[in-house]
């Protein structure tokens, strides 16, 4: 009979045959995008296919959070990753890190190039990344004074948070000048005031307008900022090198300024009613705490380890009995052995057999024990021991004794 594989088995060596192909470990594949799917999960599902074929994908979401484009079914992208075996299914399929639309590859190239190079020096590091203040009284900016994102964030900040003084630092933001200017404004922030963080905001564009900001003289020098920098340049679907390399990134130049400022209205309530309020809250607080005190009280009673140490000791207590009940098992069996073993001994011990009426003999000169009458000489003393005591003895000739007028026996 042949031997057949399992269905499992085969999938498996056929998974392994794609696993081991180096070539189709590193793929760049190009269609048309269909069957787009985003998970609950964060996966991307999708399926790349062209006029003679289809391909499954599969992005996982901490591949999907990286990705600066988001595909729609029927876009031609390029994407990168490798091909294996889906084995529930029995599908091979790519699983995508990267994905680009078709015609801005060099450039895409590009930037996942610096990208990479820029993530494995630790630039993009969380412990790198400063605390912002949470009350800034002088803000840095960097940007073009005509752009109308600066325009934005005055209108923001005489909204929001009016008591921080606004320090500009011009410079270009497009085109092949602006990097070498951008790199100089924040330097200049740097080395001559006291800003206590940076915006380096521009407004939105094509990938081409915002190439700047993916320079990587400008991702060094913000790295290098002794001052906080937060980046606000393009659209909430922007993403550059920069917002890699700054300690925040915000989606727009009006969300930038925002997020580094308060509320002063807001703090103007809360200052007004703190007088009035102080009293009620800490009552409030109190009873809030005990409150959750009390909560927590009773969950501890429910999650008190007295009842792990109750169950512990019970189960301690099941295992002595058990223990006991072995030993005294074990006791009474050693006991009966010990039993058995001394009445062996008692009936093998001389002195019970000498009870019984025996007797032995050995010579008096050397206490050599006579095992029968050959051999022994007349005339030889000998001692005989009883159970109660011993007798001394001479061996007499019965035939031919001089002293006896008859024969001793």
């Amino acid at each position: 009979m042949v031997e057949a594989y399992s269905v499992s088995d085969l999938t498996s060596i056929i998974r392994q045959m794609f696993d081991e192909n180096n070539e189709l470990q590193d793929v760049w594949v190009q269609g048309e995008i269909s069957n787009m799917t985003r998970a609950s999960s964060g996966h991307w599902y999708f399926t790349i296919k062209d006029g003679g074929a289809q391909l499954k994908c599969a992005m996982w979401r901490s591949s999907v959070e990286r990705q600066s484009f988001v595909p729609q079914n029927g876009d031609e992208i390029a994407a990168h990753g490798r091909i294996s075996v889906y084995e529930p299914r029995g599908e091979y399929q790519l699983y995508a890190d990267h994905v680009r639309p078709v015609g801005l590859g060099d450039l895409y190239q590009q930037f996942e190039q610096l990208k990479r190079k820029l993530e494995a020096e630790g630039l993009f590091d969380p412990e790198r990344k400063r605390p912002l203040p949470g009350f800034p009284r002088q803000i840095g900016v960097v940007t073009s004074p005509e752009a109308a994102a600066f325009q934005d964030i005055q209108n923001v900040l005489r909204r929001r948070f009016p008591l921080a003084q606004l320090i500009l630092s011009p410079t270009l933001v497009q085109g092949a000048d602006a990097p070498p200017q951008i790199v100089a404004a924040l330097e200049r922030l740097n080395t001559y005031t006291q800003v206590d963080v940076i915006l380096l905001i521009r407004g939105g564009g094509s990938i081409e307008d915002l190439w700047a900001f993916n320079d990587e003289r400008v991702a060094r020098a913000v790295a290098a900022s002794r001052i906080p920098v937060v980046t606000g340049v393009g659209h909430e679907t922007d993403t550059t090198i920069v917002d890699f390399v700054s300690d925040l990134r915000a989606p727009t130049p009006s969300a930038a300024a925002e997020q580094i400022t308060p509320n002063i209205e807001d703090l103007r309530f809360i200052l007004h009613d703190l007088d009035s309020r102080m009293a009620g809250l800490i009552r409030d607080d109190l009873a809030a705490r005990q409150a959750d005190l009390a909560v927590a009280q009773r969950s501890l009673g429910h999650l008190s380890p007295l009842n792990r140490i109750r169950n512990l000791r019970q189960r301690v207590d099941d295992w002595n009995a058990r223990l006991s009940t072995r030993q005294a098992a074990r006791l009474h069996l050693l006991r009966e052995r010990l039993d058995s073993r001394t009445a062996a001994l008692h009936a093998a011990n001389p002195q019970s057999i000498l009870a019984r009426g025996y007797a032995i003999v050995s010579v008096s000169e050397d206490g050599q024990r006579l095992s029968g009458a050959a051999g022994v000489k007349p005339g030889t003393g000998v001692t005989i021991q009883f159970h109660d005591g011993d007798l001394k003895a001479r061996v007499e000739d019965k035939d031919t004794h001089e002293r006896y007028k008859r024969t001793l026996f």
